[in-house]
């Protein structure tokens, strides 16, 4: 993942999140739904905490959720940034932890958001982040 943090330097986070999307999609045989990437900037900062934290959910996913599909969507406005990756997969029960989603949960946190990830049992699972307007302000 270091090596995709070194490329996310050298480009904007939309051009960094497509080439890992197409590349993890390939390597994975995994089919990937892009409904939204931020077409502005991301402070640096934010960047590599919100790259690291969809590569992490793509490894859990491949690891763990049997999905076909899935969908993501990253948006950044007036509202702060909202982000969503979500599976088809074979989700997970209420309480389960692990290192995949401590991680997650710690990159978010750093960049001063909030993550959820529910899993329904045999209905996927949905990761969902905020990182309020204040938070990226701080981090510009």
């Amino acid at each position: 993942m270091y090596d995709d943090l070194r490329l996310l330097e050298a480009t904007t986070v939309q051009q960094a999140l497509e080439r890992r999307l197409a590349e993890w999609s390939a390597c994975a045989g995994i089919a990937v739904e892009v409904w939204a990437l931020p077409k502005g900037d991301v402070p640096d900062l934010v960047a590599h905490d919100l790259y690291a934290t969809v590569c992490e959910a793509l490894a859990n996913i491949e690891r763990h959720s049997r999905a076909r599909t899935v969908s993501i969507a990253l948006t950044l406005g007036k509202n702060g940034l909202r982000l969503t990756v979500s599976d088809d997969g074979c989700g997970f029960p209420s309480g389960t932890t692990g290192r995949g989603l401590n991680a997650m949960e710690t990159y978010f946190a750093g960049i001063g958001g909030s993550l959820t990830v529910s899993g329904v049992p045999g209905g996927g699972t949905t990761v969902s982040g905020v990182v309020p307007p204040r938070a990226l302000a701080q981090r510009a």
